[in-house]
């Protein structure tokens, strides 16, 4: 499912037109990437978390060459699942 997919079901789901239900869903991604390239972690009960995470200096390989070679440290956005989510994706039997 794309983004034009997903604003489809919303506009459906939620009763609204497309226009707005992509105006919500556009500032909803765009507050949650706001908030955590600001470090902060963002929950959505049920749904899952989205978080910044450091990522350490690690030694890789060019892969043209096979030289080594140092990847620095980062920041990179993690998101974490929620209970609820999991068990849609992979029901307990």
């Amino acid at each position: 499912m794309n983004k034009g997919e997903l604003v489809d079901k919303v506009a459906e789901k939620a009763n609204v037109t497309k226009k707005v239900a992509d105006g919500v869903l556009s500032a909803a991604i765009e507050s949650i990437m706001e908030a955590v390239s600001q470090g902060d972690k963002v929950t959505l009960v049920g749904f899952g978390s989205f978080e910044p995470r450091e990522r350490k200096a690690r030694e890789g390989r060019n892969p043209k060459t096979g030289e080594a070679m140092e990847i620095p440290a980062t920041k990179v956005p993690a998101f974490s699942a929620g209970k609820l989510f999991k068990e849609m994706v992979a029901p307990e039997k």
